[in-house]
């Protein structure tokens, strides 16, 4: 529970710091706009390319783990779709918001999951990890990036819809990642150690975009919605991905890093998808730091189910 603790707090702490910064007007609203597309077009899309270039993805036993993530992700994505009319009608879900409860629910944050597999599991868990990171940031993305394109543009279209795919520089760059790894080529020591650099900065100044973009106002505007959201990502998301590992036998080690991928946050860049691609921002700002605090009270139990049922 410490070491949860321990690898969640400074990442809140991050996010507190954007909130100060935008409330005391350390930066005016342009900059943080320039911050958030830096983030869209360069730092994170750097970041996706250096980690599935070197990805180890080369395991035996590798179907049944990758069948288990795909479900669970699958799985929330439909279930969400379908409950999208009642959703809208009987509890006044906009579009927009739509869209922040998917990336909410779906999406997860790679770098928090890293960094805890590293305490709590070692180098092993590291590298299934990675292999997690491989197989489900590329559909995670596509998901996400058709239900904002479709939601969160009224006036698209199909063809509108797959020329913003075939734009879009997360999608790109999680193409571009899958092929160097496939390939085997890599990347060169020079480009990799330059990438580094440039993806490092992904997660400080995307969390401090987060924090730039949280309204406390709307966690009591719309407190359900946001618990809803919460619910459904460190609650649900488990559940699923745990009816999962036993529908396709994973068990052990596999079964713990694929639990602890389904528990942590959604992933920091969800803000600057949805401010830019037409989501519910505020709300999205907020299902993250809710997320944040409620993972460390949630994960503890995830990780018991994972190692004693």
């Amino acid at each position: 529970m410490l070491l949860i603790i321990s690898a969640l707090l400074p990442v809140f702490m991050v996010i507190v710091l954007g909130y100060c910064l935008r409330h005391f007007a350390v930066l005016d609203a342009s900059a943080w706009h320039g911050l958030e597309n830096l983030c869209y077009f360069v730092l994170f899309p750097v970041l996706l390319v250096k980690t599935l270039a070197v990805a180890a993805i080369g395991t035996a036993d590798i179907a049944r783990f990758a069948a288990t993530l795909l479900f669970a992700i699958f799985t929330m994505s439909a279930l969400l779709l379908l409950a999208y009319p009642a959703l809208h009608r009987y509890c006044r879900v906009t579009p927009a918001a739509f869209t922040s409860l998917v990336q909410g629910a779906t999406r997860w944050h790679g770098f928090i999951a890293l960094s805890m597999v590293g305490l709590l599991l070692g180098d092993e868990g590291v590298a299934y990890m990675a292999v997690t990171m491989a197989l489900i940031i590329p559909p995670l993305n596509i998901i996400n990036v058709m239900v904002l394109a479709h939601f969160g543009d009224a006036e698209g279209n199909l063809s509108q819809v797959f020329m913003k795919l075939l734009r879009n520089p997360f999608i790109i760059a999680c193409a571009l990642g899958a092929a160097l790894n496939v390939t085997g080529l890599g990347l060169p020591s020079l480009l990799y150690s330059s990438a580094d650099i440039i993806g490092s900065a992904a997660l400080g100044i995307g969390l401090l975009t987060v924090g730039a973009g949280i309204h406390l106002s709307g966690i009591r505007d719309h407190r359900g919605l946001v618990v809803f959201g919460a619910l459904l990502r460190l609650l649900g998301m488990p559940a699923l991905m745990f009816t999962g590992c036993l529908l396709f036998g994973v068990e052990g080690l596999p079964r713990t890093v694929a639990m602890l991928a389904a528990a942590v946050p959604t992933a920091a860049a969800s803000f600057v998808l949805a401010r830019q691609m037409g989501g519910d921002a505020p709300l999205m700002a907020n299902l993250i730091t809710l997320q944040v605090l409620g993972a460390s009270v949630t994960m503890p139990l995830v990780i018991w189910l994972s190692q004693t049922v």
